[in-house]
């Protein structure tokens, strides 16, 4: 295994809440209101310190997506996906885009977030409204 080289920001940082890894700034957050199987997520536009893993189609609320899933470099904890393709024309803004669950997620205040039993959704993943 080579030399792990982590990106560390500048700003009001997301982070793993597992190894606190830096993920993401607060002003590359395009909706907070998506949806993953375990509740509320972010969808970003740009992240730093992920891998990730083979593509595949999946069926979302919003349709069909090519996505990816990604992990922490730092600790290898699944944390949410990247959208690859969107086959449907009005999802297209998806495309090369983030999402990261907020219960994998440190905020920028240090404040770690927690599924409530009512946030936690069973199915597909996707936002509800953008």
């Amino acid at each position: 295994m080579g030399r792990l080289f982590v990106v560390h920001l500048e700003g009001k940082i997301y982070s793993c809440k597992h190894c606190r890894t830096h993920l993401a700034l607060s002003e590359d957050i395009i909706s907070k209101s998506f949806h993953s199987r375990h509740g509320k997520a972010y969808l970003f536009n740009k992240v730093v310190n992920v891998s990730l893993g083979e593509k595949e189609d999946r069926q979302m609320m919003t349709g069909m997506h090519t996505v990816v899933d990604m992990f922490c470099v730092g600790c290898g904890s699944i944390i949410g996906w990247k959208y690859e393709t969107a086959h449907e024309k009005s999802q297209k803004y998806k495309e090369g885009k983030s999402v990261i669950e907020r219960l994998k997620l440190s905020g920028p205040d240090g404040s770690n977030y927690w599924v409530s039993n009512h946030e936690a959704h069973v199915g597909g993943s996707d936002a509800d409204d953008v």
